[in-house]
């Protein structure tokens, strides 16, 4: 199952999320031009549980390199499509759990995750000489904490049997659901100290963002969150929004809601809106004109159902205006 996109759109730019893609992706570069030096440069600063079950391995690392590695670990990929996977999942996931913790919080709570699933997979494997390396227990600690806030969340997955690709809205407890499932299957036919994906640093990772997320909530704000929250609020709703509609069982018309911002409301706006259609999705350019108030209706004429005899009916959008800030 591959995550396309979630219809939880975040009040404020997600400028911490943002700032982690870009330091994992400047670390991947970086690790990328190491050539032939590659295997000492994930050996270094990796997470190797022989480095601290072994005193032969350890005495050939400074503390200060032992302390380190359980942070820089969580920054280096296995490669492009593990980066690839990783900073897509923390893409979509990662600005509404922002947006509830806040920016220092969240830097926190991602950093404590990746630290968290880094001892899991350290004390699960404890004489591995493999190097563990990636993102993934971060970012499934901030699917644990997703799957607390917006449980009831719709995500659209890619869903691929055998060519072709399948798109359906799932859920967000039952996309995240099954994805824990798996993780918990998979190490449990993974023989220990066996190398390959660190399945229990995952685990380990989204129980602790679902605790984590319990014990963040009750610490309050802080000056600085309040400020950068105010310069990093969304003046503009996502060009994308996703509308299911209702009808009634035998009206040609049918009819929906769209969510602009004020400003929006005020100078007008273009948006791509998708709405389910049976099986399938229709995409269809929306034009808001400015001044608009809110419960105003945008008809759409034509693109209802279409009725015996080939009439069609209107989609009829009620405007619904909401500060992002």
């Amino acid at each position: 199952m591959i995550p396309i996109r979630d219809i939880v759109e975040s009040r404020n730019y997600p400028v911490i999320n943002h700032l982690i893609i870009a330091v994992n992706v400047a670390v991947y570069l970086v690790q990328f031009s190491q050539g032939a030096r590659l295997g000492h440069f994930i050996l270094l600063y990796g997470l190797v549980p022989a480095r601290y079950s072994d005193p032969f391995v350890a005495a050939h690392f400074t503390l200060g390199q032992q302390l380190f590695s359980f942070l820089s670990f969580m920054f280096i990929h296995g490669g492009f499509w593990h980066i690839l996977f990783n900073m897509w999942s923390l893409y979509i996931f990662g600005d509404n759990v922002e947006d509830r913790l806040g920016p220092i919080r969240y830097l926190l709570f991602y950093l404590l995750c990746g630290l968290a699933s880094g001892l899991s997979h350290l004390f699960l494997n404890w004489h591995s000489q493999i190097p563990t390396v990636g993102a993934s227990g971060a970012i499934a600690g901030v699917m644990g904490a997703y799957f607390i806030l917006h449980p009831r969340a719709r995500i659209l997955t890619l869903i691929p049997i055998l060519i072709i690709p399948f798109f359906i809205e799932l859920p967000a407890f039952i996309f995240l659901g099954l994805w824990f499932f798996f993780q918990l299957a998979s190490a449990s036919f993974t023989p220990a100290q066996e190398g390959g994906i660190a399945w229990w640093a995952h685990i380990g990772g989204f129980i602790f963002g679902m605790i984590c997320l319990k014990l963040f909530a009750k610490v309050p704000e802080t000056g600085i969150t309040r400020t950068i929250k105010g310069k990093t609020a969304r003046k503009k709703t996502r060009h994308l929004q996703a509308i299911h509609t209702t009808a009634a069982s035998d009206a040609p018309h049918l009819y929906g809601a769209m969510v602009i911002t004020p400003e929006e409301a005020l100078t007008g706006a273009r948006k791509l809106v998708n709405i389910p259609w049976a099986f399938q999705k229709r995409l269809l350019h929306v034009t808001v004109p400015p001044g608009v108030e809110e419960g105003t209706i945008l008809r759409l004429e034509g693109m209802g159902r279409e009725m015996p005899g080939g009439r069609k009916g209107d989609l009829l959008l009620e405007l619904k205006i909401q500060q992002h800030g």
